[in-house]
């Protein structure tokens, strides 16, 4: 529960939080603003005005006194919160051209507004507190996930667009893999309690591990090439049977947005532009299946999720590339588990021993995809700053590559 003499600091983190949206949204036009890729992925104004929405139905609707800014948005701009009511079909986001962005840079107003009048007047109560924390992280997760929408839009247009201009980096040499041991023992997992943290992370808990020696750098590109030379893709021995269907059914041959050149040179499609492929950066946009494989490959295997938690523990003051919105690329692999990519473990994503989810729909934000989903851990060169924690539980099902997701491997 936040404290009452936070509240200022609540809205100046607030108000920063949702400039940033509307930065990160800024470089993109109506049209790249209005469409939608894939089905898993939404676009750039249905993520600004779905964060608002959060807002006006959580915390400004249950106040009272609120008028609401437009009645068709609770249908709209619902994820999936069952509790609320019907919701548009998610595959069918792409197709709403109206409301257009000027509407919805008026609504993100509208709600802003009321949010901070309440905050300065005092007005809402330590529970309306909470869900403003909440939201503002909620939207955090958002940013994140618009960037990765855009990417996936835009790495499908022939021409290769430029999200964000940056100068092309020099290639960078993947330093040695090392090795650190981790004793056995019983450890503590999850939130501690102090800070925010979503209801996934609680509660803490005693898990008993076996030693395990863990890698002190991600899995690089020029590890990726490796395995993709040894052919990799082509060996049905290392592959879950799942992961290759999915090689055989989508012709993975290679991490998404990678392409061959004429001449031999692997290229990726970045934020910037199509770039080459850097030796020593995290491989980044591989699915769960394609760690397991390249684990299975390598004579190793990946870390469980408790497994990870308790080495990053060790270097937790350590960062690698966070959102920087001059860049949105992961930098060159270094001892940090915690940016650059996230990283995939072995941990199926369950509840932890006691989990109990919030009461209403705003329950509803975590404990009902805790069935066929992998847990990634650490962040990744698209997660805000500040949005970062040792506990943070991302999830994805086993098959998805759009994240900025990589690995890191561990053996016994």
């Amino acid at each position: 529960m936040l404290l009452t003499s936070a509240v200022p600091d609540l809205s100046v983190r607030l108000l920063a939080v949702r400039d940033l949206t509307e930065r990160l949204a800024a470089p993109l036009s109506a049209e790249d603003q209005t469409a939608q890729s894939m089905t898993d992925a939404s676009p750039t104004k249905w993520h600004r005005a779905h964060t608002s929405w959060f807002f006006e139905e959580f915390v400004l609707g249950p106040g009272g006194d609120y008028r609401v800014y437009d009645p068709s948005y609770r249908y709209l701009f619902n994820s999936y919160y069952e509790a609320v009511g019907p919701r548009h079909p998610r595959p069918q986001r792409g197709l709403v051209t109206r409301p257009g962005i000027a509407d919805i840079a008026r609504y993100r107003v509208h709600v802003q507004e009321e949010l901070v009048r309440r905050l300065a007047t005092g007005s809402l109560d330590d529970r309306s507190l909470d869900l403003v924390e909440l939201g503002w992280h909620h939207e955090q997760q958002h940013q994140e996930l618009l960037l990765m929408d855009a990417k996936h839009l835009l790495a499908g247009h022939p021409f290769d667009p430029v999200y964000i201009g940056r100068a092309i980096e020099p290639d960078v040499t993947a330093v040695p893999v090392t090795w650190r041991r981790v004793d056995a023992g019983l450890v503590e997992i999850g939130h501690d309690g102090n800070g925010f943290a979503f209801d996934n992370e609680r509660p803490r808990h005693t898990v008993l591990l076996q030693p395990f020696e863990i890698a002190e750098r991600a899995v690089t590109n020029s590890d990726w090439l490796e395995f993709m030379a040894d052919g990799g893709y082509d060996k049905p021995e290392l592959w879950l049977s799942d992961g290759w269907t999915r090689v055989q059914t989508e012709g993975w041959q290679a991490p998404a947005y990678w392409q061959q050149d004429d001449d031999g040179r692997w290229t990726t499609f970045t934020l910037s532009g199509r770039r080459p492929v850097r030796a020593g950066e995290p491989v980044c946009h591989v699915s769960f299946h394609e760690a397991d494989a390249f684990a299975h490959w390598a004579g190793a295997r990946l870390p469980t999720e408790q497994e990870w938690e308790t080495a990053a523990r060790g270097i937790a003051d350590a960062r690698g590339q966070l959102l920087d919105p001059a860049r949105c690329h992961p930098g060159a692999a270094g001892r940090a588990m915690i940016g650059d990519v996230w990283e995939w473990t072995a941990s199926a994503y369950l509840p932890y021993p006691g989990f109990t989810p919030a009461a209403g729909a705003v329950g509803e934000y975590n404990g009902k995809f805790m069935c066929d989903q992998h847990v990634l851990r650490g962040a990744s060169a698209v997660t805000p700053v500040g949005h970062e924690r040792l506990t943070y539980r991302n999830f994805f099902p086993a098959h998805s590559r759009w994240a900025f997701s990589g690995l890191r491997l561990a053996r016994s």
